[in-house]
């Protein structure tokens, strides 16, 4: 069982985590985000599509520190609310959507993969990656995942069937776990059979480190399906005013 006190240092962990995904793909973007102590990821440049502009890293967080120092003048500026307790709607915010964290404790048994399911590898060059962003998105490439992001820490995991990527995740390991995010399945292929496919390959890499990440709506009933628990809440804020 996991007591209140495991559940808020998981949360703290896959805050982390998080954070330090949405600061690679900055830096690979030629930002310059920065840690705030040791409660705050930021980055004072509105950031690419779809990537917060701060990233809460322990409950309590005040939301006069929290929008200080970020671009609330430009459009699409976002604050990923890791503990949902801020309330930024007197700041002309609104909730953008929230979800939950969740975690897979490493050793966790890996779902099985059907005979017919993809065959996974790791993305190597710029043209793949290319290639993954263009089935992950569902239509091109567009630039958003830079081939400066390929090695090190992360790693694109991609599911083929043939020569076609039909499933595929992002997995970015630091803060003591591996952190999921994008998860995709498309061409037929369920979502459960990406997880199977997705965990096989992050466990082969890294057997000794959880997994973390957040999702929400039927994706989150997924990964629950595939051995995640949920851990707590968070909250996606969007500047609309």
């Amino acid at each position: 069982m996991i007591t209140d006190e495991t559940s808020a240092a998981l949360r703290r962990r896959a805050a982390l985590n998080n954070a330090g995904w949405c600061d690679a793909v900055c830096r690979a973007h030629g930002l310059s985000p920065r840690y705030d102590g040791g409660d705050l990821w930021l980055s004072t440049v509105r950031t690419p599509p779809l990537y917060p502009d701060a990233v809460t890293l322990d409950a309590g967080a005040r939301a006069a520190s929290v929008l200080a120092p970020i671009d609330t003048g430009s459009p699409g500026c976002s604050v990923k609310d890791s503990f949902a307790d801020l309330d930024l709607s007197g700041d002309g915010f609104e909730v953008l959507f929230e979800a939950q964290w969740i975690h897979r404790p490493a050793g966790a048994p890996v779902p099985a993969a059907a005979p017919s399911a993809p065959e996974w590898s790791v993305v190597r060059d710029a043209a793949e990656l290319a290639a993954w962003e263009a089935a992950w998105d569902g239509e091109e490439a567009t630039g958003l995942f830079r081939p400066s992001l390929l090695g090190g820490g992360t790693a694109f995991l991609a599911g083929r069937v043939g020569d076609r990527i039909v499933a595929g995740a992002a997995a970015h390991t630091c803060a003591g776990a591996v952190g999921v995010s994008n998860l995709f399945a498309r061409d037929g292929i369920g979502t459960d059979t990406a997880w199977a496919g997705a965990l096989t390959a992050i466990t082969a890499r890294r057997p000794d480190l959880p997994v973390v990440g957040y999702e929400h709506g039927e994706d989150l009933d997924s990964a629950l399906r595939s051995g995640f628990t949920a851990i707590g809440p968070l909250r996606v804020w969007l500047h609309t005013a």
